[in-house]
């Protein structure tokens, strides 16, 4: 029998350490560290919740929902963005920069990459990253109107190249659909599809980034040399 001198002596509550107040912060810095361990399908507002000590209802106060959530995230991920960006170069080479430096966020995490493709970010890093790709358009002579439209159109260009990639990367069939789709233009039958044929070789040319940098000096090349009222020279 248990007498009154072996009992542990009661614990006030008040001696327990206070938790942490909730902030939005600390539920973007918990998924931060959920999602860098276990990826974007792990992060749940319940597994959140039990990092922060917390129940998911809580939560709700500070983000509407997963997909908010998820645009916080991202947003936090693209700090790195512009604090590392080299300075050097045109401002068609910082361009290129800093739509690298973007594109390779979205690589490292494909469920995010994925998500971009769908969701509006407005978030405080990602307003730091599109104020300094109007800020090197109008360097490069755009008007107002035009470097708008081209920022959404190669921020467009980089998300959608990420978002293909890092599928890809992360899919098990990826290797094996590139070896059909490879011996489907290779063996093209010439009479029906001559420039399939003619072109297989270019078709299947080039790397990854060679082709993304492409792709933006033709969005480049495309504002700049498109009848546009207003527009000065270009420095490049």
């Amino acid at each position: 029998m248990m007498t009154n001198q072996h009992r542990p002596a009661p614990r006030s509550r008040r001696e327990r350490p206070a938790k942490p107040a909730l902030t939005r912060q600390g539920i973007i810095d918990a998924a931060l560290a959920i999602l860098r361990e276990d990826g974007l399908h792990k992060v749940t507002m319940r597994r959140i919740a039990e990092a922060l000590d917390t129940g998911p209802s809580s939560l709700y106060v500070y983000v509407r929902d997963t997909t908010d959530l998820h645009a916080h995230i991202l947003d936090a991920l693209l700090s790195a963005v512009t604090e590392s960006l080299p300075i050097e170069g045109t401002w068609r080479d910082r361009v290129k920069q800093l739509l690298t430096s973007y594109l390779l966020v979205l690589y490292e995490y494909p469920e995010i990459a994925r998500m971009t493709l769908t969701t509006h970010l407005s978030g405080p890093n990602y307003l730091a990253v599109l104020e300094r790709l109007l800020a090197l358009l109008h360097e490069g002579g755009m008007t107002d109107h035009d470097a708008a439209w081209a920022s959404d159109l190669l921020l467009l260009h980089a998300t959608a190249v990420a978002a293909e990639h890092s599928s890809r990367k992360s899919s098990s069939q990826a290797a094996e659909e590139d070896q059909v789709l490879f011996a489907a233009i290779t063996t093209a039958d010439a009479s029906r599809y001559p420039h399939v044929v003619r072109l297989s070789g270019e078709l299947f040319s080039g790397s990854g980034m060679e082709r993304v940098e492409w792709g933006i000096d033709m969005v480049l090349n495309g504002v700049l040399h498109a009848p546009s009222v207003g527009r000065e020279p270009e420095n490049a």
